[in-house]
């Protein structure tokens, strides 16, 4: 068997080779989960929703366990992966609070005697997850798809296996039945043929779009449901009116919590011109005050990348930039001596061409565009093959609900910084992807959705 090791991005350390499991290993957990759908999909809401409780009492009680393990796989600062594992805790307590109301039969009147449309859950989804937010994003899919009733397979990113197996052990230690929920230590390889057994019914992706290609089209060979989170390019666009303490503050936020490893994070910052001076000089003084340094200190306010070729990718991405005349205001350069580290980083000039123009930025560098006014802050914004989230930042509400209304994403957010919410339905547009997890709209992705007709 083939195997991988992962290595911590801060100081570059081998912590655990990982074998890659066989044909067996697989069979076994794709026939106990399906062995575990009936009995699962049987039980009561209330049952299912007390095995969540449990599930979010698992993860506070082990939530220095896996704050570390985050941390140590894939350089997450302490502070942000404890925060992480909170939010994770809390899906879980929503969707055994509110799956009931989700899933209640919805009575339609037609001239029939009864006609309604039930929500029934399809059997075993394969999840195919990220390291950038190894719990959040497993929690996103898991809770509501284990309340609709679903069963689930974990394909976890190969950096935090650690992350995976500690998921699995805080659902089993919470009760939840053998075969509901497992972790495949597979490869991407493995992983498609996964996704072709009878037994897999649907897949949900949180990637990169090339991972995202790939896997809708082997699950649209196969005609199989799909929802795909893929990557983004924020526009975070500050309007004449905005009150820059407040929209530097956010944007320094947004732009390098979890080293900028975020798919929601603003990346690119739309700036009309009346304000773009003033905007860029207290964002590159607010940037500096960002402190790399070992994930676990709490003094480190910037995180190391969770790979140094990822690293070595985003540097590629701003070099070029810089040769086609982008203005490098504020780091730019690889961090020396380090193993994966990147600062704070700020590009001006931002222009059509560039890769920090036409590119999704994975990680802690911020590229500016300057524009003349509202209608061309727009066109720019919207001038991106991405459509995940997008933030307006202005001191009058009805204008930034209008501006934000003519955003081409999956989410608009106005004098705030782009968020997932458990409340909130979570998915983008374009090639941002498609489907949507979280609120109503999450948990019914997953469901047969069923009409129920009596004459």
């Amino acid at each position: 068997m083939a195997s991988y090791q992962t290595i911590n991005p801060f100081d570059g350390r081998a912590l655990r080779t990982v074998e890659l499991m066989s044909a067996v290993a697989v069979e076994q957990r794709l026939a106990a989960a399906e062995v575990a759908f009936p009995a699962w999909s049987g039980m009561a809401l209330e049952q299912r929703g007390a095995l969540l409780r449990n599930v979010a009492a698992g993860l506070r009680a082990r939530r220095d366990e896996i704050q570390r393990t985050m941390t140590l796989e894939m350089g997450k600062l302490r502070g942000e992966a404890l925060a992480e594992i909170e939010k994770s805790a809390a899906a879980c307590e929503y969707y055994a609070d509110h799956a009931a109301g989700y899933l209640e039969p919805q009575a339609i009147p037609t001239e029939a005697q009864r006609s309604y449309v039930l929500y029934q859950p399809i059997g075993c989804v394969l999840a195919v997850m990220p390291w950038n937010f190894p719990v959040w994003q497993v929690f996103r899919f898991l809770a509501p798809s284990l309340m609709a009733g679903n069963v689930a397979l974990l394909k976890h990113a190969s950096n935090v296996p650690g992350c995976a197996d500690l998921i699995a052990a805080v659902l089993a230690g919470a009760g939840v039945p053998a075969g509901v929920f497992d972790v495949l230590h597979i490869d991407n390889d493995q992983a498609a043929d996964v996704l072709r057994d009878r037994r897999i019914k649907a897949v949900t992706l949180t990637g990169s779009e090339r991972a995202g290609r790939s896997i809708a089209a082997n699950a649209g060979d196969q005609l199989k449901k799909c929802v795909m989170e893929l990557g983004g390019s924020d526009a975070f666009v500050v309007l004449e009116d905005a009150d820059l303490d407040v929209a530097v503050a956010a944007a320094v936020k947004s732009r390098f919590d979890n080293a900028g490893q975020t798919c929601i994070a603003a990346k690119r910052f739309v700036l009309v011109e009346a304000i773009a001076d003033a905007f860029v000089r207290r964002f590159v003084e607010a940037a500096k005050a960002r402190v790399y340094g070992d994930p676990q200190d709490e003094a480190a306010t910037l995180a190391p990348m969770a790979r140094a070729d990822l690293r070595d990718a985003l540097h590629r991405q701003v070099r070029e930039s810089i040769d086609k005349g982008a203005r490098p205001l504020l780091g730019c350069e690889p961090l020396a001596g380090s193993h994966a580290g990147y600062p704070a980083s700020i590009l001006d000039h931002v222009a059509p061409g560039m890769s920090a123009y036409e590119e999704e930025l994975f990680g802690p560098v911020a590229a500016i565009l300057r524009v003349k006014d509202e209608a061309e802050a727009l066109r720019v914004s919207n001038d991106t093959s991405f459509g995940l989230g997008g933030s307006v930042w202005t001191r009058d509400a009805a204008r930034g609900e209008r501006v934000a209304a003519q955003l081409q994403c999956g989410a608009a957010f106005v004098n705030s910084v782009v968020k997932s919410d458990a409340r909130l339905p979570f998915g983008g547009t374009k090639r941002s992807g498609f489907g949507r997890e979280l609120a109503e709209h999450g948990i019914r992705e997953f469901t047969n959705i069923k009409t129920i007709y009596v004459a």
